[in-house]
């Protein structure tokens, strides 16, 4: 598989197959991924991995507070910013629209669309559940390299024949992922990672997800 491939390939996987992971194929993916690059080698990124009892223990843990709803949140950080609007906002909600028309559940049954949304805090199914943290003072261009660092194992990912879900969804129950897993105080908790094999017959793996013209957000100087 080239790069290509695994760019065009790689996706939000919502429906993952109950097949485990080998821990050597993870293992392999990470350590090709430390070369991701970081401003000043800085190499920000921090995670804990978990699978059976103790992923399951997060997932019990988790679904005691879902019924209170937002009282039970407990982000780190502002996910979405309060005043996302105009292109911004019509794209994230877009894709969900998008993804609960893949699953023919219409907007007015809000109670199919929230027992959907809770199977985000099951990571869809994934066997394998990446918890990435960082220290609290990291700023704006750390967590940018974060973010390449993670791009480059969900490629690697698709490589080894895996998939994954990138869920900053999980940031609303950081408590619950402290009791859990012993991330430092002085650390923020900033998403998890769900890794798996697809269920490709899930209509939610397949729906189209709408890119942006490139013209949108690219604009050219000095060229012929």
């Amino acid at each position: 598989m080239n790069v290509t491939e695994a760019v065009n390939s790689r996706r939000t996987v919502r429906a993952f197959l109950d097949t485990p992971v080998d821990r050597a194929i993870i293992e392999r993916v990470l350590e090709k991924a430390q070369r991701a690059p970081s401003g000043g080698n800085t190499q920000p990124w921090n995670a804990e991995i978990i699978t059976g009892e103790p992923m399951q223990k997060l997932f019990k843990s988790v679904a005691e507070v879902l019924p209170q709803g937002r009282e039970a949140f407990s982000p780190e950080y502002e996910i979405y910013p309060k005043d996302l609007d105009g292109a911004y906002e019509q794209r994230r909600r877009g894709v969900g629209e998008d993804m609960y028309g893949a699953l023919e559940i219409p907007k007015d049954n809000k109670p199919a669309r929230l027992m959907w949304f809770a199977n985000n805090f099951r990571a869809f199914g994934a066997p394998v559940l990446m918890l990435i943290h960082t220290p609290k003072y990291m700023g704006p261009p750390q967590w940018s390299d974060i973010g390449m660092w993670l791009q480059t194992i969900m490629l690697l990912l698709r490589e080894e024949g895996l998939d994954s879900c990138a869920q900053e969804a999980w940031a609303v129950y950081s408590k619950q992922i402290r009791e859990t897993v012993a991330i430092p105080d002085d650390h923020i908790f900033f998403c998890g990672l769900g890794i798996g094999y697809r269920d490709a017959d899930a209509p939610v793996n397949n729906f189209p997800v709408a890119r942006a013209e490139l013209g949108e957000a690219i604009d050219w100087h000095g060229f012929e």
